[in-house]
């Protein structure tokens, strides 16, 4: 076609983009309240897995259903047909659980807050040793109850001997247990105690770690694999992506550089340790502090 040549061309006006419905706002809350179902992945539930192809091929439907997590307090980890849509509680959010809650919800003790949050920072430890662990999609982390616990009780030996070197007082006032390091406390608790009928005692090691166990569980962080070791699991992707969002806290980097813990099947393969600080008390992943 021939144009006049004073004609000003002009390239054709993107379209504008469809209004937000009240149907795609219902479709973004589902999708997150997916993703609060902890359990469910989208290869079980058809919807699920539509929603999020949905957010992953619609970028303005992504948008939308990233703000209503937001606006509902949460932190959208990753949105994959491996993990479902992930996401974690912000610290003011009402999806939170801090470590005070989850202490009573296990019937513990206000002063074994902290060794619970402990269980549940060796838990990660063990599951991701490496930094390659966390960034490998791929990579399973296998843990067992027996594990875990001889972990840390391998950590506690390494730093009272780092204590008894540096003349540090190893033998804290027996009532004031809520200033005594956490691997002092660990170390003089009981690993399975025993009831009148042999049940393990739940305030025993073991029975703190089974606690963080099932909790875990529970939120879809790890399966179970067999009974051996006290209890084998498998991790997540949601549970390494969990783990990957805190990985940078003080408290698991401290732990990590005891180097007492190996890649393993969960069997607990310990090596010697090298020198550190001591743990940091009332850490507990994936907590909030309190």
């Amino acid at each position: 076609m021939i144009t006049h040549p004073d004609a000003t061309w002009a390239p054709d006006p993107e379209p504008a983009p469809a209004p937000i419905t009240p149907a795609d706002v219902a479709d973004a809350a589902r999708l997150v309240s997916f993703g609060l179902q902890a359990k469910l992945l989208p290869a079980r539930d058809a919807e699920y897995a539509e929603l999020i192809r949905r957010h992953r091929e619609d970028p303005p439907f992504a948008r939308l259903a990233d703000a209503v997590a937001t606006g509902m307090g949460l932190v959208v980890l990753e949105v994959s047909p491996r993990a479902g849509m992930a996401v974690a509680a912000a610290e003011e959010s009402v999806f939170a659980v801090r470590m005070g809650d989850y202490s009573r919800r296990a019937a513990a003790e206000s002063t074994d807050r902290f060794l619970h949050g402990l269980a549940h920072l060796a838990i990660a430890a063990m599951a991701f040793p490496r930094p390659e662990d966390l960034s490998d999609d791929g990579y399973l982390g296998r843990v067992s109850v027996n594990g875990v616990d001889a972990f840390v009780r391998q950590a506690c030996r390494r730093l009272e001997q780092q204590a008894e070197a540096a003349g540090a007082n190893t033998d804290p006032a027996s009532d004031a247990p809520g200033l005594e390091s956490a691997w002092r406390v660990w170390a003089r608790r009981s690993a399975t105690g025993a009831t009148k009928d042999a049940r393990r005692l739940a305030g025993s090691t073991i029975g703190i770690v089974s606690k963080a166990v099932l909790f875990l569980v529970d939120s879809g962080f790890l399966q179970k694999v067999s009974d051996d070791s006290g209890g084998t699991y498998r991790t997540t992707a949601r549970y390494q992506l969990q783990v990957r969002d805190l990985a940078g806290s003080a408290a698991m980097a401290e732990l990590l550089e005891l180097g007492v813990v190996a890649v393993s099947d969960g069997t607990a393969s310990l090596l010697p340790a090298d020198d550190s600080e001591e743990l940091v008390a009332d850490a507990g992943l994936p907590f909030h502090s309190l």
